[in-house]
Formats: C-alpha cells, structure tokens, sequence
C-alpha cells in the first residue's frame, strides 16, 4: 500500500512539474520582436500586417453570411483573428492565445447559430484557420523549440475538445486540416529557427577565429620584437661588466671604495646578464625570425644594403635613398626601422608582382623616416599563405618606440609605408677630466 501511495505521489509531482513548466512557458507577455530583414528591413512585418487586415476582412462577411453570427459578436472576432497576427510580430505568445481564443469564441458563436441545411467550415473559419497558422509560424521562429511544440499540442487539444468533444451539426469538418497544417507550420518554424542561429553561431565563430589570429600574431610578434630588444640590453650590460672590471686598472692606486663600488657594479651586471641569456634563450628555444639562426646577431641599418641586393635578386627593382647627416642611432631604432624595411619588402614581393619601389631613409634631428613606396604590379598577385598582420607587427614596432606608422594606397594602385621613429637629439661628448684619469 505504501508503496502504490509513493507511487502516485511521483506521478503528482510529474505532474505538477510538468504543468509549471507549461506555465512559465505560455503565460508571459514578454516581448520578442521579430528583427527587420537584412536586405528587405520592415518589409516582411508589411506584408504581416497587410495580411492580418485581409483575414479580418475574409473572417468577418464569413461569420456574419455563413455562419449567421451578429455582427456585434463577429466583429471583434474577426478583429481578433487579425490582430493576433500583428501582435506575434512583438509578443508571439500573446498572439497565439489570442488566436486560439478567438478561434474558440467563433466556433461557440457558429454552433450556436449553426442550421442543418446550411453547412459551415466549423471549428476552424477558413479566415481564421490562415490567420493562426500565420501565429504559429511566427511563434516558433521566436521561441523555443518546446514552446513551440507546447503550442501546437493545445491547438490540436483545443481543437479535439470543439469537435470530437463537444461536437456540434452538420458541418464541413476543418479540425484534422487544422492540425495538420499547424504542425507543418510549426516544423517549418523550427528548421528555420535553427538555420537562423546556426549561421549567427557561425558567424560568431569567424569573428572570435579572426580576432584570436589577429591577438595571437600580435603576441608573436611582441615576443619577436622582445627577444631582439632584450638583446640590445644584453649588449649594453656586456659592455658596463667589461667597463667595470677594466676601470680600476686605469687609476693609479685607485681607493679601496672605488674598488669596492666598480666590483659591486660588475657583479650586478653579471648577474642582470645572466638573467637576460636564461630568458633569451626561453623565447629564441620558440621561433626564430624566419631565415635567420636563432643565434644571429641582430641587423641594424648597416646591412640595409645586403637587404636591397637579396630583395633584388628575387626579382624585385628596388632603389634607395637616404636624406641627411647619416649617424649611429639606437639600436632598438635601427633594429625596428630594418625590419619595417624588411617586412614591406616582402609584402612588395608577395602582394605587388612586377612593381617597383624605392625605399627612403631620412635622417633628422629628432627622427627617423622610413619609407617604402612601391608601384602598381604588372599582373595578379598569387594566393598568400601568410596571416595578413605584417602591417599589424610593423605598427606594434613604431608605437613600442613612441612613433608613428601610416600605410595606404598611393598613386593609384601603388602603396606606401611610412614609419617615424623618434630619435634622441646627439649629445655633445662628455669633456675628459683634467686631473689624467681618464
């Protein structure tokens, strides 16, 4: 016995949990606009609503000549009929229970009106049958697949109670039709529905894929830029340990302070290197600069020359120019202006075959213009396998050092690149001392 009661106190709670759900599924208003079309914008919600004014005025003459209804009555269930359709476009859920109701109403209004010799399209008015498969089609473009489905099972439950249920006289049958179409509709909504989101899904995807391989070649090429720059320090702390441990031998009889501070500055400087080899040689371990030994010394503007001539030689004009007092500039300059240098020739080469271009070196006071400029090419570039963030690494170089880089068409089909590098004014030498320790 207890067991039965457990039993049926399971089933009560299925179905108390089944009937929440149906609740929080179909008792709300809420609002869930069908979007304007892409290319047609307002046009389909035209059409919806020109529609809902041709059911009301198909329903109405139909309830009130055939189905003998007064107009009193068969006006706002006419109106209700179209208006459902308007009403789904905003709130989907609303306009179907105002279908169905009014679909309840007018048969009840029919029934009671209804002659033996003058038979009616009855539960369903054909006016009304074309006004809530319209309400269901909506429906389930905008909702959930259960809600959806939860939708058309009380249509056909609504339909099975007017005619198997309560029946009515002799009349033209449209509840089987009825359902039939309703399911159609609602399946139709469903594949649509689902093709909907499955291209906003992939469409998504390609936005997130795009905007991962753009921050992934960033980073590559912080990391890139990183690696050359650490050794640029790694130089210059060579330099200060050499210049530390020589300095003692320079001054007769140098104080022990002095001694003393110049080993302090050394070993900290050996360390410090140190540390700069062991993270070197993490980030050199991953990606070298393609054709280029992990251990390359890094270029500067002096190998220029040796760029042009391997560029040349792969087929591509290439003529220089530099404008002002050329002079030793940073080695974190020299080293980003080659490799914009190097990075908008290769683009040259990939992207513009057949052209010719010019590269400019300008030396100023306080900068550093580089600029390539090349021609329109002579025939159709071959598909790339490169990512297409060149432009990205080389404007990553100029903003690390405080500059700036423009690139754009130039003189028709042509392109240019045009980087400045800020640059330090020189100093004057520091005077020698005048005691002769220098």
């Amino acid at each position: 016995m207890s067991r039965l009661n457990g039993v049926a106190d399971t089933g009560v709670e299925h179905i108390r949990r089944w009937l929440d759900v149906l609740r929080d599924d179909l008792m709300t208003a809420r609002v869930d606009a069908m979007p304007p079309s892409t290319w047609l914008r307002w046009l389909p919600h035209g059409v919806v609503c020109l529609g809902a004014f041709g059911v009301f005025v198909g329903d109405l003459p139909q309830l009130m000549d055939q189905g003998r209804v007064p107009f009193g009555l068969a006006f706002p269930v006419a109106l209700a009929h179209g208006g459902a359709m308007v009403l789904a476009l905003w709130r989907p859920v609303p306009g179907w229970w105002m279908s169905t109701a009014a679909a309840v109403v007018g048969a009840f209004a029919v029934r009671a009106e209804m002659v033996v010799d003058d038979p009616f399209t009855w539960p369903w008015t054909s006016a009304g049958l074309i006004g809530h498969l319209f309400v269901m089609l909506l429906l389930a473009l905008r909702v959930r697949t259960r809600v959806s489905v939860e939708a058309l099972a009380l249509t056909a439950l609504a339909t099975w109670v007017l005619q198997g249920w309560i029946g009515a006289q002799r009349y033209q049958s449209t509840g089987l039709l009825a359902v039939i179409l309703s399911a159609v509709v609602v399946v139709l909504g469903i594949a649509l529905r689902g093709r909907r989101e499955a291209r906003a899904e992939l469409e998504q995807q390609t936005t997130l894929t795009a905007e991962e391989r753009a921050r992934r070649t960033l980073l590559e090429e912080r990391g890139r830029i990183a690696r050359e720059l650490h050794d640029v320090v790694a130089h210059h702390m060579s330099v200060i340990s050499i210049q530390a441990q020589v300095a003692p031998h320079l001054v007769k009889d140098p104080p022990d302070e002095l001694r003393e501070n110049l080993a302090g500055i050394r070993q900290n400087a050996v360390e410090a290197l140190t540390e700069l080899r062991r993270v070197l040689d993490v980030l050199r371990s991953e990606h070298p600069a393609p054709g280029e030994r992990a251990d390359a010394p890094q270029p500067t503007l002096d190998r220029l020359e040796a760029l042009v001539e391997n560029t040349r030689a792969a087929g591509l004009t290439v003529t220089t120019e530099v404008t002002g007092a050329r002079r030793p500039l940073p080695p974190g300059v020299e080293l980003s202006a080659y490799r914009i240098v190097q990075e908008a020739l290769s683009n040259v080469l990939r992207h513009a075959p057949g052209a010719t271009a010019q590269v400019t070196l300008a030396y100023g006071p306080r900068s550093l213009r580089v600029e390539v400029v090349n021609t329109a090419p002579t025939r159709e570039a071959a598909p790339s396998e490169g990512a297409g963030h060149g432009l990205l690494g080389m404007r990553e170089r100029a903003v690390m050092l405080g500059g700036t880089l423009t690139a754009g068409p130039w003189s028709g089909r042509g392109y240019r690149v045009e980087a400045r590098l800020p640059v330090s004014a020189p100093s004057a030498p520091d005077p020698l001392p005048q005691d002769g320790t220098a």
